[in-house]
């Protein structure tokens, strides 16, 4: 009988055992559950933001303004590129959110030629352009036939040619501004011989030419001192501002307004003054 009292006394031990068991594992699956659900709001809470810039100063200038938006809860993805192209093709297609390496003329003429929608969110400086040369010190040093290079894109190249003519190098068509092409120059005193290339490389070639028509970012990228280096260069009243770019369905986002508050903050217009030295010009 003692036996029986023992053995049942045992079983009803192990029964209350494993129902505690149960109940600290279930306590233990719903902590992980909270835990979980807790991530997963922390995740939903901060944003991406994937952004296509020139490295310089476009990338340079979103980096400054990464920690500002991180604050905010916006993780801010820097991708850069060295061409014109594929910041507008990915922005476009989606891979990107919004880019930063353009003026409105170039954007008009990308959405124009690729029927393309893309939209000016906000301006944020000016890069002069400016004319260089390794082997002459002025215009007036320039020989007959000399070399000369400008972008190969119709706003760059067309922006170019104006500075050309607004310094009495050459002279255009009356009214063609910067919509001019080698097509429309009426004097060319000293008979340059004019080659478009990509506008990347144009300082790559610099050193094979008498004279290249440099954007500035470019001119950055390879140790120019716009202020310093070029002949002669745009002045601060240029139209060309460059400008943060998106697409229709998210221009209007929280996360690009915040963006856009950032580039206009008085700690970027600091920073490029600082920076930069006169060669970039805050537009805000």
């Amino acid at each position: 009988m003692k036996k029986v009292s023992f053995a049942l006394l045992l079983l009803v031990l192990v029964v209350a055992l494993s129902a505690c068991g149960a109940k600290n594992n279930e306590a233990t699956n719903s902590n992980a559950g909270n835990t979980t659900a807790n991530n997963g709001n922390n995740a939903a809470q901060e944003v991406t933001l994937k952004v296509g810039a020139s490295p310089l100063p476009h990338a340079e200038i979103l980096n400054f303004i990464k920690p500002a938006l991180k604050a905010k809860g916006i993780n801010l993805e820097v991708v850069e590129f060295n061409d014109y192209i594929q910041p507008n093709t990915q922005l476009y297609e989606k891979q990107l959110d919004a880019n930063f390496f353009q003026h409105t003329p170039y954007l008009d003429q990308f959405n124009q030629d690729q029927g393309y929608d893309l939209v000016n969110v906000a301006g944020v400086h000016i890069e002069p352009f400016g004319a260089y040369s390794k082997k002459v010190k002025s215009v007036d040093e320039l020989k007959d036939g000399a070399k000369v290079v400008i972008p190969n894109d119709p706003t760059n190249g067309g922006r170019a040619l104006a500075l050309l003519a607004a310094n009495n190098v050459i002279k255009l068509k009356d009214g063609v501004g910067v919509a001019g092409t080698v097509h429309d120059i009426t004097e060319n005193p000293k008979n340059l011989a004019f080659t478009e290339v990509e506008a990347a490389t144009l300082p790559r070639v610099l050193d094979e030419v008498d004279l290249a028509l440099i954007n500035t970012n470019y001119a950055l990228e390879a140790g120019l001192v716009p202020t310093k280096d070029a002949l002669f260069i745009e002045g601060s009243d240029s139209p060309y501002v460059n400008i943060l770019v998106a697409r229709p369905d998210n221009k209007d986002s929280d996360a690009i307004k915040a963006l856009t508050e950032a580039l206009h903050s008085a700690d970027v217009k600091k920073f490029i003054e600082d920076k930069y030295e006169g060669s970039i010009i805050p537009a805000f």
